[in-house]
């Protein structure tokens, strides 16, 4: 079997033009690209993040609970295309790239023994959510990666990754403050939308009053309200 091949990148997840093979660049700690998939969804007023119990036989944190879907990037490869094959590959989840979600890249960088060899892993991680409904007993699991998925509260992740660590989870903090952030932002956005409608229903239901037109400026109204907050919270989101 053909070893991998990645990537050399610096510090901004840029590829140098150079490459190295996995085993190198995990006995050397030389620097690389993962793409990192956060599958969530809303339940009720929380929100929950399904995790990947990591198979046995991985060369790194076996058994531990991780980021929904994770994997290499190959060398020429673009971020996108391998969320999107480690998805299809690792959960059988068929997504296009407007289900993914960009949110942002951290770095990961530790040396650590498994099964009796020194791992050191340097990496850029680029992070996507994917928020579609997702059935976990219809995935399509991939047996070599991982045992099973499973659906947690993600503040109680965030809280038990904190020092010191529950060992349960293998879960990069990096990674679960880019997912927390954009949870929240997606939070304001909602909540200014719904805030804008409401003004714009009142302010609509004003001016229909005096020209005798409610029911076509409570809809306009609305509409600009709709639209206006949600600018609003695409601007809070971005600062």
């Amino acid at each position: 079997m053909t070893e991998e091949i990645f990537d050399i990148v610096d510090e901004k997840g840029q590829p140098t033009g150079e490459t190295v093979t996995r085993s190198q660049a995990h006995a050397e700690g030389v620097r690389h690209r993962t793409a990192h998939i956060w599958v969530v969804r809303d339940n009720g007023d929380k929100t929950e993040v399904l995790l990947q119990k990591r198979a046995l036989n991985k060369d790194s944190f076996p058994g531990r609970y991780d980021t929904s879907s994770a994997g290499h990037i190959q060398a020429g490869d673009e971020p996108l295309e391998s969320a999107i094959r480690e998805l299809s590959e690792e959960l059988g989840i068929q997504a296009d790239a407007d289900d993914l979600n960009f949110a942002g890249t951290f770095p990961i960088q530790y040396e650590k023994e498994f099964h009796g060899k020194m791992f050191r892993d340097n990496e850029i991680a680029f992070v996507y959510v994917y928020d579609e409904d997702v059935d976990i007993d219809k995935l399509t699991i991939q047996k070599e990666e991982l045992d099973s998925v499973e659906w947690f509260d993600l503040e109680e992740v965030y809280q038990a990754c904190q020092p010191p660590r529950d060992e349960k989870f293998c879960v990069p903090m990096g990674g679960l403050e880019i997912v927390r952030k954009y949870v929240s932002n997606q939070e304001n956005v909602a909540k200014s939308m719904s805030l804008g409608m409401s003004m714009g229903m009142l302010f609509g239901m004003a001016i229909g009053i005096t020209t005798h037109k409610i029911g076509t400026c409570m809809c306009t109204g609305m509409m600009l309200g709709m639209i206006l907050g949600l600018v609003n919270g695409t601007r809070k989101k971005r600062k």
